[in-house]
């Protein structure tokens, strides 16, 4: 299998039906990429809603703009309001 975080989010899925996975690095070829792979392998039929996954954006920002560019918790709501009315 893998490591405890993904058996932590296997049991999530499970529970709930869906998956949010959130992190600061690009969206593709990220972090969450790799979660959200394992967790549809291991968890299709579980699944209510698509996988979500709230991350920067693919493009090269200036540090100013970084408050833009990082998820925040208003991203990730209406992720979640997203999945919740799927």
């Amino acid at each position: 299998m893998c490591f405890s975080s993904c058996s932590l989010s296997f049991q999530s899925v499970v529970k709930t039906g869906r998956l949010l996975v959130s992190h600061e690095a690009p969206v593709t070829g990220g972090f969450a990429a790799e979660i959200s792979s394992t967790v549809q392998e291991e968890c299709f039929l579980n699944l209510e809603a698509p996988i979500s996954r709230v991350c920067g954006y693919d493009t090269p920002f200036p540090h100013i703009f970084e408050p833009f560019y990082i998820p925040d918790k208003w991203k990730c709501f209406e992720a979640v309001k997203r999945m919740i009315n799927y």
